[in-house]
């Protein structure tokens, strides 16, 4: 049913719609929910509240994919007119005084997840700003914020934050991860691979294996996502 004409229609959230964009663009509440830094129930609800204030179903969900409903399709096209008439509007009046340089930091799991969609945002918004990328484990980026080498950087950590003085903007499970209907979960010792030393997945690994009592061997090392994959596949 439509609204009144008398009736004032509610606005839509700009947070929302980007959201709302980065699930449809990546076919994925997961994916998109590391895109723009929320959790992925925090998406969930913010799809609702969407389709609530609409009344109509923008996601058709099942267990293996998110696809746009026609509403969706349709909602898209205004959803990115929006997100780019406010950027216009914002750089209209505040970027052309900001430029220069800022020193990002990454480990290499969120530089190949996160950064693209953070990167191309950013470009869109600052376009006078130069953003100069460092790809390293946790450890070497603290060192380098410590030595003010970086403006900012992303950490992984799996113990408290608080004496980092650092905050958090994403929790995720650590899970063990093998080829699709391989064994070698079933051998002994148990071959793993492993980050190099000093990343926190590696040290909450050999924790667990060291509580089960497991015997493992390391396989494969590498300080990179790419190398990890083609560990599990070989």
């Amino acid at each position: 049913m439509n609204a009144p004409l008398n009736h004032p229609l509610p606005l839509l959230d700009l947070d929302v719609l980007r959201t709302f964009v980065a699930i449809a663009e990546t076919g994925s509440f997961t994916t998109a929910a590391n895109a723009v830094f929320r959790t992925p129930s925090a998406v969930s609800m913010q799809i609702k509240k969407l389709e609530d204030i609409l009344g109509r179903s923008v996601f058709a969900r099942d267990a293996r994919s998110v696809t746009l409903t026609t509403d969706g399709e349709m909602l898209l096209g205004y959803a990115r007119r929006l997100l780019s008439i406010n950027r216009e509007v914002v750089s209209k009046f505040i970027i052309p005084d900001i430029v220069g340089v800022v020193r990002l930091g990454s480990p290499d799991d969120y530089g190949e997840r996160v950064l693209p969609h953070v990167l191309k945002r950013f470009a869109q918004s600052h376009p006078s700003i130069a953003v100069d990328v460092t790809i390293d484990q946790s450890i070497n980026l603290r060192r380098r914020m410590d030595d003010r080498a970086l403006d900012i950087t992303l950490l992984t950590n799996s113990y408290k934050t608080s004496a980092l003085g650092a905050e958090v903007l994403l929790t995720e499970p650590i899970v063990w991860a093998g080829a699709k209907g391989g064994c070698a979960h079933l051998r002994e010792p148990l071959p793993v691979s492993l980050w190099e030393e000093g990343c926190a997945w590696r040290a909450g690994a050999l924790e667990a294996l060291g509580r089960e009592g497991r015997n493992y061997r390391v396989a494969y090392m590498s300080a990179h996502t790419a190398g990890q994959r083609a560990a599990i596949m070989s």
